[in-house]
């Protein structure tokens, strides 16, 4: 699990790919402080596997379904990424519950500029913005933000100029593709309210909670 604070970014040095999956080898530096065989890393928001690694940075495996459902098959040597490792007992939770599976991508449509903020209007598939709420949580790239907005076909973030800086958030512009990935609360919710099935004793029975009634309960 991850809280999408990201620690650094890497840069990719070689893309060995297969058949139908990838091997991305990542320059990388504070991460490696204290990496292992096996450990996961979230690169752009996909939580990847260490499958080797060294002094410079490691190495992972990309499967098949990851490079259709992310922009990680974009990548190509010299692309930056976000980075970070998976969050320990002990550390603070800075952004919010991120599981590094992507959900889906979106395409940045306009990047504008506002005093020291920078605002990014970005479009996404309906079956990923259904879950998109304002003032809520969005993982973008593996960076946990604030929505800001939402309309039928996009939404909106505003980063201040530290995140800008320390993601490849800052380095986007209107056109690039981006990795999302939805607070997994609303998915959640979803799937309890669509199970009408009483598995105890077989009988179908209708769920109590209704969309009106967490509204009234302000969720």
């Amino acid at each position: 699990m991850f809280t999408g604070i990201v620690e650094e970014i890497g840069t990719i040095k070689s893309i060995k790919m297969g058949a139908h999956s990838a091997v991305l080898a990542i320059e990388a530096d504070k991460i490696l402080t204290d990496i292992s065989l096996g450990d996961s890393i979230a690169v752009n928001g996909v939580c990847l596997t260490v499958i080797s690694y060294n002094k410079t940075g490691f190495e992972a495996d990309v499967m098949h379904e990851t490079l259709n459902r992310s922009s990680l098959g974009k990548l190509k040597n010299g692309s930056k990424v976000n980075l970070e490792r998976a969050m320990i007992a002990n550390g603070r939770f800075g952004g919010h519950i991120v599981s590094g599976h992507v959900d889906g991508i979106g395409t940045i449509a306009e990047v504008t500029k506002d005093d020291n903020a920078v605002w990014y209007r970005i479009s996404t598939e309906p079956s990923v913005l259904k879950y998109i709420v304002e003032k809520g949580s969005i993982t973008i790239d593996g960076i946990s933000l604030t929505v800001a907005g939402v309309s039928e076909f996009d939404f909106s973030v505003s980063i201040i100029p530290h995140t800008a800086s320390v993601t490849i958030l800052g380095m986007k512009k209107s056109g690039d593709i981006v990795n999302l990935e939805n607070d997994i609360i609303g998915k959640y919710v979803e799937r309890l309210l669509s199970l009408n099935d009483n598995t105890d004793n077989n009988v179908k029975k209708k769920s109590s909670i209704t969309k009106e009634f967490l509204l009234e309960n302000g969720f």
